[in-house]
């Protein structure tokens, strides 16, 4: 059996990683497998594929800001890619995020037809769905559900200057994804599931596999750096892969000044232009993929805020659960299905009273009142091996109807 897995980035922050793990669980069953990836890569026991160079990915930033065509670009990068799946003749083509300037989602789905390769497509996000964006929440926007126009937010990600081609990306998504036969989605929260289940691939095969992590890395650590002390100040912890206002980045500016000076708020994954723009009781640090320090900065913080107002089920609060900590987040997409009443707090979006409410509780109960039911909940729960065997399981169950 061959598994071919299909992602913006391989081995690195959740989707690759997810991706990774996957193919660690297949390559146990004794199967091969293969990640292709668009942007970059970190060491795999997969085979990995490089699909698009630098150049294609320069030319679909192009046409996706002026042109608003994102998924339309990269034809030479997808049709080398369609060559070598050829090649490699996989069983089950799993994809992930196949946005993120380096595939043309039109070819791909031509020859996808034409196989009738069984394909599994876990949903991380919303672009699938809609006729831009990959996150509606912000804008409170539903038109994904009858038919995208007048975009309310093409300015973000994957942003357009110019150009709203909304309808028509809404038009060819459905066109093309609807007509993948033998298509089996995977959401990653029950938020998510339920968005599907409204949107053009509502007459698609769906299941629910909630994202894992490895617990094994991620776990309590008792022994922390002397850099991750933090003048002994209680450490509200921040952790993203890319810091904007839609994931926070003002929320957490805006908290700082509601918190007493026995609290220091770090936030992990800012960039050095990021840094500049911090005020004095926020630490940055740059993003990092080592999972001991990431294991570290968890441990050593009170609480995690996951302040995002766009997301689908963050690994991140899956992380910080797994190391004893306790999360406060928004009630984001599937970010709340992460916590229960013994693990976290869900508080509205931009209530900075309740933020500091729920934080005082928890730090008057003392972190210890929670870390156990914290690591627990990710052991029964999020435990990658449970959660990726029902990949191996659906794999199964699909190439036995064949």
């Amino acid at each position: 059996m061959k598994i071919l897995q299909i992602n913006c980035i391989a081995n690195s922050c959740s989707t690759g990683r997810i991706a990774e793990q996957i193919g660690e669980l297949a390559q146990q069953e004794g199967w091969e497998s293969y990640i292709a990836y668009g942007q970059y890569a970190y060491t795999s026991s997969s085979k990995l594929i490089r699909i698009a160079s630098k150049f294609d990915l320069g030319i679909h930033f192009l046409e996706t800001r002026v042109l608003d065509r994102h998924g339309l670009s990269s034809r030479w990068a997808t049709k080398r890619l369609i060559q070598k799946i050829k090649e490699i003749n996989p069983d089950i083509i799993h994809l992930h995020n196949i946005h993120g300037y380096y595939l043309n989602y039109r070819i791909l789905c031509e020859y996808l037809i034409s196989s009738g390769k069984p394909v599994v497509w876990t949903m991380h996000d919303c672009w699938a769905l809609t006729g831009h964006c990959a996150y509606f929440d912000t804008a409170n926007c539903e038109r994904w559900k009858s038919g995208c126009y007048q975009c309310p937010l093409k300015s973000i990600y994957p942003k357009s200057i110019f150009a709203d081609r909304s309808v028509k990306n809404y038009s060819e998504k459905s066109r093309w994804f609807t007509a993948l036969d033998n298509l089996t989605i995977v959401a990653v929260s029950n938020w998510l599931n339920d968005v599907v289940k409204q949107s053009i691939l509502k007459d698609k095969s769906l299941t629910l596999i909630h994202n894992g992590i490895d617990i094994k890395r991620f776990h309590p650590v008792e022994k922390i750096e002397s850099r991750f002390h933090f003048q002994g100040k209680k450490v509200l912890l921040g952790v993203g892969a890319a810091w904007t206002v839609e994931k926070g980045f003002n929320d957490f500016i805006e908290l700082s000044k509601h918190i007493s000076d026995e609290y220091c708020i770090v936030m992990l994954g800012v960039n050095d232009r990021m840094k500049k723009k911090l005020p004095h009781n926020i630490i940055g640090i740059n993003k990092t993929e080592n999972i001991d320090i990431l294991s570290q900065l968890y441990s050593r913080a009170l609480v995690l805020l996951t302040l995002s107002h766009n997301d689908t089920f963050p690994t991140t609060n899956l992380e910080a659960l797994a190391c004893g900590t306790p999360v406060i987040t928004y009630p984001t997409g599937g970010s709340p299905e992460a916590v229960d009443d013994k693990t976290g707090f869900v508080v509205e979006a931009g209530d900075f009273d309740k933020v500091i409410g729920a934080i005082r509780i928890i730090d008057n109960k003392g972190k210890a009142y929670y870390s156990q039911n914290c690591r627990a909940r990710a052991l029964e729960y999020f435990d990658k091996d449970k959660q990726f065997a029902k990949y191996i399981e659906l794999y199964k169950s699909i190439t036995n109807k064949r």
